[in-house]
């Protein structure tokens, strides 16, 4: 598996962020979305510095998405709601170039790969995450093997579920397009809130 991006989402708090960044995460992800117990609804008084900040709404306003882009400084946006190719293309005009666009989808069996097709031209980064309940941050796996079917050209990264327990699995887990995981919900000691010393043991395994 290709490590390139470790990403952690559903970060809020100050302390909390400044200790992850500091494990060399490269993206940390702030939920812009109000139903998530993760929302962030106001800056923290300490933001990445070194790791990329991504910004992840859910069928959020394109002003919306771009003032709090501008606001937090987003390196990155995440669209994790049922956003069209149409409405992608509106939102780069609007934001410009320079932050980078992740779509998420909800995957249970490589049928459900037929749908990012239509967003290959406009889309930096997929990411495939576990079709539950929620829109993300359910904390449970899908059947990584479908993936074997993604043949697209955008590069992704591996979410839903993935724990403490699962680095041997990530570390065995191999496509082409794959470039680093995205980690939530099961290293939290409540949400919105990290536990540091897990992500680091977890970091070192995929390591050794």
């Amino acid at each position: 598996m290709n490590h390139e991006v470790i990403k952690v989402c559903g970060m809020r708090d100050a302390d909390n962020i400044r200790a992850v960044e500091a494990l060399g995460v490269n993206w940390l992800g702030l939920i812009f979305w109000p139903r998530s117990s993760r929302y962030v609804a106001a800056p923290p008084a300490y933001l990445p510095t070194k790791a990329k900040r991504v910004g992840v709404f859910v069928d959020a306003d394109i002003d919306d998405i771009r003032s709090t882009a501008e606001t937090y400084s987003l390196d990155i946006i995440q669209l994790h709601g049922s956003e069209t190719p149409e409405f992608v293309s509106q939102l780069r005009s609007s934001c410009g170039d320079s932050i980078a666009i992740i779509k998420a989808f909800n995957i249970a069996t490589s049928a459900d790969l037929e749908q990012t097709k239509c967003y290959e031209d406009n889309i930096d980064y997929f990411l495939f995450d576990t079709k539950g309940k929620s829109v993300g941050g359910n904390g449970e796996k899908f059947d990584w093997s479908v993936l074997a079917d993604y043949d697209g050209k955008t590069p992704f990264l591996l979410s839903g579920g993935i724990g403490p327990d699962d680095a041997e699995r990530v570390k065995t887990f191999s496509h082409p397009r794959c470039i680093g995981i995205d980690l939530n919900s099961r290293f939290e000691s409540a949400p919105g809130l990290k536990d540091s010393i897990l992500i680091k043991q977890f970091l070192d395994s995929l390591d050794n």
